[in-house]
């Protein structure tokens, strides 16, 4: 028989992952083009990568990799412009690597080895020095390919927040949260992928054809669905719901909360019963339009900063929509002073997120110099039973790191993508961000991002200007797509 993704989550039992461990670390800088001399002394941080244990709650205790024997990693509290100095220990029996996501930083510090990062080498030390920046909400993860192997990459416990702080803050908060949101316990099966039709914007009518043709052909041959991912236990923070401490505050306040989606491949959502978010940054950056909305959705790998206004006293339950996955933890309790009894949910009224909402209409007035056309399409289950995903007809040979696109140093460059598939791509470039400029049939601009989801059967271009030199990746975040071809790199000379 077969199961779905969904159906993994009721199969019960201990969560296991991969491996973690250590020790916490100070607070200090900031990142940007061009690498920091290594400084002699005491680093500023000290990150170790190593295998432990991590208890989401008393009946849920997952063995897997972390940082500092944390999930999530530590906060790093760096400032713009100041050069910082990081020790990352390895006290794992596999060479590892640690990306500085949403930084402009030099490639051999930012953490791909498709860039030429070096590997922090098993039982080894490596020292990173550089200068934090932009501004704003970032993360730093693991960026080791998995394959198969559910015990590596992001399926592990290694991510963590960074919050690089700006020469002037907003100030128009009274208390500061910072949520990870994340899923354990991973298993593989072939039942095919849930719809998803949260995000704004129609389909493409000639794409879902060529889609759905492509996937009857192959089904039709008695190809089974490619492998997909489910999992047994989610949490926030690193505690499943109801197990962790709530979130605390009174009547009156404005809370900012900083929330990052650190799954390996899941789309998360996020409301709070009677309250609204205000969006005010999207990846770290701020947005043109703040906007108020009533429920959060989060591609993999994406942030958003959102004020909520506590006006509805009580004892909440800020969740997931999916009521499978909110029951197995992906949530956290919201108190407020003097209330007490049971958490309370109900569901918020149905939302399609709209990044275009937070962005200026019409297009940019800047032309790019040059226009990549990337049609986005699926072989279902090609390699052994796993999807391979395709750029304009090639997927990204990770022996070969081809294929690569030649850019100029200060040229500006837009990426339009054609997605042929049903499944929502958020798609991810390393060492720039980018202005989304085209939306599903739309012309916008002012939107920074570093990763944005490309919605199934849909269009969407976004622009950026070549000021990192060297090679930068681009590839969608999902970790099956990553993994299976969906990547590609830029060459700035």
């Amino acid at each position: 028989m077969q199961i779905t993704r969904r159906d993994v989550l009721k199969l019960g039992g201990l969560a296991l992952v991969a491996g973690g461990a250590a020790k916490p670390a100070p607070a200090a800088a900031s990142v940007a083009p061009s690498a920091v001399p290594v400084a002699p002394g005491k680093a500023d941080y000290t990150v170790r990568i190593a295998t432990g244990l991590v208890e989401l709650a008393p009946d849920t205790i997952v063995s897997t990799t972390t940082y500092n024997g944390q999930f999530p990693g530590p906060l790093l509290r760096f400032t713009e412009g100041r050069p910082v100095v990081v020790d990352v220990h390895n006290d794992t029996g596999t060479p590892e690597l640690l990306h500085w996501h949403g930084q402009r930083i030099p490639a051999d510090v930012d953490g791909a080895a498709e860039e030429g990062t070096p590997y922090i080498p098993a039982h080894g030390t490596r020292r990173l020095s550089f200068t934090p920046g932009p501004a704003g909400f970032r993360f730093y993860h693991t960026h080791v390919a998995a394959h198969d192997d559910l015990n590596v990459g992001t399926y592990t416990g290694q991510a963590g927040p960074v919050h690089i702080e700006p020469a002037a803050h907003p100030g128009a908060y009274d208390q500061e949260v910072f949520l990870v949101l994340k899923e354990f316990g991973p298993a593989f099966s072939q039942g095919g992928d849930m719809a998803q039709n949260f995000l704004a914007g129609a389909e493409v009518p000639a794409l879902k054809r060529s889609g759905e043709k492509a996937m009857a052909a192959s089904l039709a041959r008695g190809m089974p669905h490619g492998y997909e991912v489910g999992y047994t236990a989610f949490s926030v923070n690193g505690r499943k719901l109801a197990h962790g401490s709530p979130v605390r505050v009174r009547s009156g306040q404005r809370v900012l909360f900083h929330v990052l989606n650190a799954s390996a491949t899941e789309i998360r959502s996020l409301a709070l019963p009677g309250h609204t978010f205000k969006v005010v940054a999207l990846d770290g950056n701020p947005v043109p339009h703040p906007v108020d909305v009533p429920v959060l959705w989060i591609g993999t790998a994406e942030r958003v900063s959102a004020l909520v206004e506590m006006n509805r006293p009580g004892v909440w339950v800020l969740g997931d929509l999916a009521d499978d996955d909110r029951k197995n933890g992906m949530g956290t309790v919201v108190e407020y002073a003097g209330r007490g009894g049971s958490p309370q949910w109900t569901a918020p009224p149905r939302y399609k997120w709209d990044y275009r909402s937070f962005a200026r209409a019409g297009g940019t007035t800047q032309r790019p110099d040059r226009t990549f056309d990337m049609l986005v399409e699926k072989r279902n289950a090609a390699d052994k039973g796993f999807n391979v995903w395709t750029l304009n007809g090639v997927p990204f040979s990770m022996d070969a790191d081809r294929p690569v696109q030649d850019i100029d140093r200060g040229g500006r460059y837009r990426m339009r993508f054609r997605n042929a598939t049903d499944d929502i791509h958020p798609l991810h470039l390393h060492r720039h961000t980018f202005e989304v400029t085209h939306i599903a049939g739309t012309p916008t601009h002012g939107l920074h991002k570093d990763v944005v989801m490309l919605g199934g059967y849909q269009t969407l271009d976004f622009d950026f200007t070549a000021d990192q030199p060297g090679l930068s990746l681009f590839h969608c975040h999902q970790q099956l797509h990553m993994d299976y071809g969906f990547m590609t790199l830029f060459h700035c000379t």
